[in-house]
């Protein structure tokens, strides 16, 4: 891999989802981000308003999730907590789809809730986007390609591996098996136990153009080593 520092910082959402993140966690987040260059901070719903006014005239984009981490709420749920996140400063929106949903086959309502939610996203801001989180732990490879296609058709921008709070995180074989379906279409963001450069490395070189981890600054440190 020839990433540079910067370009490994550039393609990292520097994230923190836990329940119990404090004010100064958050702080703390938007202050590394700022430090090290990362793409985007990742923090929950409740905390976008504070991260975007941290973050306000700098280069790092805001993300948040919506109808996480089960994805069992109801469509008019996500699109609420979708419009929110946006007008609040989002421009990255990870929607975790309807797990049941998809393992009862009912493909057809999966896609329509993604296609609300995206174009949902798109009226609010022009450069905001979606990426699908499929929870590939739960799933088995056929369920994995029929989500990607799904996440394809409904207009996504991107798969995401993983809530990290499912039974696994992300893996350079589910990242392959990804990338093998949607191609150059969609960008993959592998998010869920990314702990070490050897990972992100692996996970990159598999096909992941965007990481979600909340170990972006001892993955660079790594790299200073490595350099």
């Amino acid at each position: 891999m020839n990433l540079t520092k910067d370009q490994m910082a550039e393609i990292i959402d520097h994230t923190l989802l836990t329940a119990t993140a404090s004010e100064k966690d958050i702080q703390l987040l938007c202050e590394e981000a700022r430090l090290y260059g990362f793409g985007y901070v990742c923090a929950n719903p409740c905390w976008v308003i504070k991260a975007a006014t941290e973050l306000s005239g700098t280069k790092t984009g805001i993300c948040t999730v919506i109808g996480f981490p089960l994805g069992a709420t109801t469509t008019s749920v996500k699109l609420s907590e979708a419009v929110e996140a946006v007008q609040n400063g989002c421009s990255g929106v990870d929607l975790v789809i309807n797990l049941g949903a998809l393992k009862s086959g009912f493909y057809r309502q999966v896609e329509d809730e993604i296609k609300a939610v995206a174009d949902t996203v798109s009226a609010c801001s022009k450069d905001a986007h979606v990426k699908v989180i499929i929870e590939t732990c739960y799933l088995n490879s056929q369920e994995k390609k029929a989500a990607c296609l799904i996440a394809r058709d409904a207009g996504a921008r991107f798969v995401k591996t993983s809530t990290g709070f499912g039974s696994a995180g992300a893996t350079v074989e589910d990242v392959a098996l990804i990338k093998s379906v949607i191609g150059q279409e969609m960008g993959i963001k592998a998010a869920g136990g990314i702990k070490t450069l050897a990972q992100a490395v692996a996970l990159v070189e598999a096909g992941a153009t965007r990481l979600g981890t909340s170990s972006g600054t001892a993955i660079l440190k790594e790299m200073d080593d490595v350099q």
